[in-house]
């Protein structure tokens, strides 16, 4: 199993939540974030800001789905072509999963079965 994590612009969002939903991929965390990239932060005039607003979404795949899922990022994350501070994607292993209501761990055969339900 996978966890990919992804920071994306807030007006983005809600696109890159129903490209996953559309994919399959209902279960999504998202957590409101600030931070800044390469580019240091925004200026405008003499103002810097350098904690700007952004969404990190999380969810947790097969390993197999891997590629899929960040395509679906990709195609609705983006906001222009090289365009600075559309986000990033991090894919990091999961060693294991447990449902908390009933105690028990999951694998990929339940998290791709899920994701069919």
């Amino acid at each position: 199993m996978l966890m990919i994590r992804t920071i994306v612009r807030p007006e983005k969002v809600h696109e890159v939540m129903q490209g996953l939903l559309d994919a399959g991929y209902p279960a999504v965390t998202k957590i409101s974030v600030v931070g800044r990239g390469k580019q240091r932060g925004l200026r405008v005039g003499d103002v810097v800001y350098d904690e700007l607003p952004k969404e990190m979404l999380f969810v947790v795949v097969p390993d197999a789905d891997k590629d899929f899922v960040i395509r679906a990022i990709l195609d609705n994350a983006k906001t222009g072509e090289g365009k600075f501070g559309d986000g990033k994607i991090f894919v990091s292993a999961v060693e294991e999963v447990y449902t908390i209501s009933s105690g028990l761990k999951e694998s990929d055969s339940v998290l791709a079965a899920a994701k069919e339900a």
